[in-house]
């Protein structure tokens, strides 16, 4: 009897999937939306494994790591329309073992294939399709059209500074101006437009076509179209006057596209909006200066810093033109030098290195090059001390090592009473917590300036703060420096992600509290009012300020509920042990075992609270952060601890990415650092 046809695309991949397991390999159920990421899913399969003895499979052999597979929530939205019908790849995550997770997948089910996309990658899997001899689809087979353009999409090197294509055949050129030619409206059109003009074969009349095609349809809301940069580009590349009324609608999207076909016109609009205090526009300025005016990249930036000096330019311009500057000096160097993308971090550093003692650079670029060159000094210093060097000549491993002598000599007078870009994404803050775990007076200096700086947004505050209060160096002067005239901008919700540090209004809260300010009373009362709603996740995170051991009954009630806790144990431990007198590491260990907390939360927070004088608030380990190896290597080191708690620091470090996944550290290590991290795992008992 034959087995019923799927109902969808998905039930076809869903019954398959389910009837995968065996040879130390398991696949998680196909996911809901509480899967939403990787670490969700790597998350989800520990936890399984636990509930398993820690071996999944069927196998009975229990010496072999699991291997595991599961898609997430993101993919699937991706992949399967409302109806369950397959629309793009689906990707599939694994976990363990790569040849274990490919031979337990296989072949993948009947209709559809597999792609391995290595063991650095997920696999793929999506709908067998058909070419003719030409490799080209049946314009009526709606999956054969789109494999065909992710194909043609895919650039010759995705790590490269200037993504670029390969040719089109004349057969595929033919086709897709042919369906270009036959789409039904310009929204259709998009999909064969784009390919074309990645190559520069949009004909002026198609391009014509197109314009008038998209005003019409997209009138008022000209950015909505995603073929709307190709088409500009066409524009630009025929000269056409209308190029510039698009310019002015995309403003920032425009600024790549005017970089890649440069005219004079493009030139007085970048560096108008760059003058204008647009950050984004420095990139495009620089390239386009260069090539009309001043090839070389220091001269360049040089005369750019002068005019925006003239002009009043923020640090967040300088900034922003340092950025331009090494990306230049980067894609400069892999450009001469046909190096790989595996080269752009040394490259980037030696770049930092020479720019922060090159005088034909303002002192205020310099400074940046050295804050940039600090944690990429030692990669630079190996390639120059390595025998026969495969990306720098005998002549700049000299150089290289000149530069690095005038670079240490200059680096603490450039460096002091700096600090990073308080207003960059919240990871890059978090990249260089761990060089705060010390303050100098300088440091504090300016942490303090940028407390009072009425510029600084609630992720500057809340990194500041932090700081300060931390290590027992805030006082009443940040106290009335942000109160009462900024309480409207410190209650606003600020979202986090992967921050170490907390609310700033928590960090003023509690400072406030600790010092019995008369602004205590009227801040709690804040905290305990209904409104807003997005507060009440955090009011208990307050009472790390004058604690008592009512805040600690309601923080412990808080803790061994099944409430989502979003930095509350953390609060907890430091509670305890300013009540007790204690280091809260030995709190943190006390708990483990304790029902009602829950171990992944407190495995976190023993890392956390290593150093008390520099809490992490963030509850997920990442692996990539060197502050967390850090953190591992002291809680496994710390003769005070249990057994217990040693071991959960000697996981994490065993887990790190300095130790699993080197490359994935930004800068990547050393080999300096790398060994001296292997020696002392091995010294621990592992191998």
């Amino acid at each position: 009897m034959n087995s019923p046809r799927p109902s969808s695309d998905l039930a076809a991949v869903t019954t398959w999937w389910n009837g995968l397991a065996g040879n130390g390999f398991f696949v998680l159920p196909p996911p809901t939306r509480r899967r939403f990421t990787q670490a969700d899913g790597h998350e989800e399969a520990a936890l399984l494994l636990a509930a398993r003895g820690g071996r999944g499979g069927t196998t009975n052999d229990t010496t072999r790591p699991a291997s595991f597979a599961y898609w997430h929530w993101d993919a699937h939205r991706n992949a399967f329309d409302r109806s369950g019908t397959l629309t793009g790849e689906l990707l599939l995550h694994w976990g363990g073992d790569h040849a274990t997770v490919a031979a337990g997948l296989g072949e993948g089910p009947p209709g559809f294939g597999i792609v391995d996309g290595g063991p650095r990658s997920a696999f793929r899997l999506d709908r067998i399709t058909h070419r003719d001899d030409d490799g080209l689809p049946d314009p009526s087979d709606p999956d054969g059209v789109r494999q065909f353009l992710s194909m043609l999409g895919e650039p010759v090197d995705r790590a490269a500074p200037r993504l670029t294509y390969r040719p089109l055949s004349p057969a595929e050129a033919a086709w897709l101006h042919a369906r270009l030619d036959e789409a039904p409206d310009v929204s259709a059109a998009a999909r064969f437009a784009i390919p074309l003009e990645q190559r520069d074969e949009l004909t002026a009349d198609e391009t014509e076509r197109l314009l008038h095609a998209w005003q019409a349809e997209y009138a008022g809301r000209l950015t909505e179209w995603n073929a709307g940069s190709a088409v500009l580009h066409a524009l630009l590349r025929h000269g056409h006057a209308a190029a510039w009324d698009i310019v002015a609608v995309y403003g920032l999207r425009a600024y790549g596209v005017l970089s890649d076909v440069p005219t004079a016109q493009g030139l007085r609009v970048v560096r108008e909006a760059a003058l204008a205090g647009d950050r984004g526009a420095l990139r495009a300025w620089l390239s386009l200066h260069r090539t009309l005016h001043e090839p070389d990249a220091v001269r360049a930036a040089s005369a750019l810093a002068a005019e925006l000096t003239a002009h009043g330019a923020s640090e967040s311009s300088l900034r922003g033109l340092y950025e331009a500057l090494i990306g230049a000096a980067v894609t400069d160097r892999r450009r001469d030098t046909g190096a790989g993308p595996g080269s752009v971090d040394l490259h980037a550093g030696l770049a930092a290195v020479r720019f922060s003692t090159d005088e034909r650079l303002p002192h205020a670029l310099r400074v940046l090059a050295a804050a940039a060159a600090r944690d990429r000094a030692e990669l630079v210093r190996e390639e120059a001390l390595r025998p026969g060097s495969a990306l720098l000549t005998g002549t700049e491993q000299s150089e290289a090592l000149a530069a690095l002598h005038r670079y240490e000599a200059a680096r603490d007078a450039l460096l002091s009473a700096t600090g990073p870009d308080l207003d960059t994404y919240e990871g890059a803050l978090c990249a260089v917590w761990h060089h705060y775990r010390t303050l100098t007076d300088a440091d504090a200096h300016w942490l303090r300036e940028r407390v009072a700086d009425p510029g600084t947004g609630l992720q500057g505050l809340g990194f500041c703060l932090e700081l300060l209060h931390s290590h027992g160096l805030a006082g009443r002067h940040e106290i009335e420096a942000l109160l009462p005239h900024r309480l409207k901008d410190l209650t606003k919700k600020y979202e986090t992600t992967y921050t170490e540090w907390r609310h700033p209004l928590v960090t003023l809260t509690c400072l406030a509290l600790d010092l019995d300010h008369p602004e205590a009373g009227r801040l709690v009362s804040w905290w305990n009012r209904a409104r807003p709603v997005w507060k009440d996740k955090l009011r208990l995170l307050t009472h790390l300020g004058a604690p008592d051991e009512t805040k600690a009954a309601e923080l412990w009630d808080f803790v061994t509920s099944p409430a989502h806790d979003v930095g509350q144990l953390t609060t907890y431990v430091l509670v305890r042990a300013r009540l007790d007198g204690e280091h809260p590491l030995l709190v943190a260990d006390r708990l483990i075992g304790t029902p009602g907390i829950r171990d992944r939360v407190l495995h976190r927070v023993l890392l956390g609270v290593a150093d008390p004088a520099q809490p992490l608030w963030h509850y997920a380990v990442k692996s990539s952060s060197r502050s967390w190896w850090q953190r591992a290597r002291e809680v496994a080191e710390d003769t005070r601890l249990s057994s217990e708690g040693r071991a959960i620091g000697l996981r994490a470090a065993r887990d790190h990415a300095l130790i699993r996944y080197p490359d994935r550290l930004k800068p990547p290590p050393s080999e300096a650092e790398r060994a001296q991290a292997l020696a002392w795992l091995t010294g621990h008992g592992e191998s």
